[in-house]
């Protein structure tokens, strides 16, 4: 077990007993699952992680694997976060050489029998205006809002800055070049 598995065990051991506010002063998420599959419908979410923020930072990411053992298609529509003023599903993507990330504005489609992987460079949930930002070893409640299977409530374990999360070989996003004028919440 490395040494991030090991802190986010700790951290859903952690939440599953303590009653008291987390990292952030948020109230305990009660019953929320933590680093542990998550299934709503016929869709399984697992691998649900954040990176910290830098001191200041005014956006955050989530990332998180989706899979859907249905034989049509589903789609997330909304993400949303109390710790966060707007919440929504983007995608970065290479054009003419650069970076550029953009709203999804008819949600992601999860395949009949297929997997999404949301994940640094590609899909990922954007959360703008976090306030005092994320905080390694927190967790941050996440609601999610699917077109069929409805709405579910997840926990993004959060890891330090430049992190790979659970999976390190998601890697860091080094030496991408962003265009800020695509989003306003260049540069997750």
């Amino acid at each position: 077990m490395t040494r991030i598995h090991l802190i986010a065990v700790i951290v859903a051991a952690t939440l599953s007993l303590a009653p008291s506010a987390n990292a952030q002063g948020e109230p305990p998420m009660g019953e929320m699952p933590v680093g542990e599959p998550i299934v709503v419908g016929l869709l399984t979410i697992t691998h649900s992680w954040s990176r910290a923020t830098p001191p200041g930072a005014a956006t955050g990411a989530g990332y998180l694997t989706i899979s859907n053992a249905g034989v049509t298609s589903d789609r997330l529509l909304s993400v949303a976060s109390p710790l966060a003023e707007i919440g929504e599903v983007h995608e970065m993507r290479m054009v003419a050489d650069r970076m550029t990330m953009r709203p999804l504005e008819d949600g992601l489609v999860i395949p009949a029998g297929g997997t999404v992987v949301l994940q640094p460079g590609g899909f990922h949930l954007m959360f703008v205006q976090v306030g005092a930002g994320f905080v390694e070893g927190s967790v941050v409640p996440v609601t999610l809002t699917f077109e069929t299977a409805g709405v579910v409530e997840i926990g993004l374990v959060v890891y330090p800055i430049g992190s790979g999360g659970p999976m390190e070989g998601a890697g860091a996003m080094e030496g991408m070049v962003m265009d800020a004028s695509d989003s306003a919440g260049a540069g997750q």
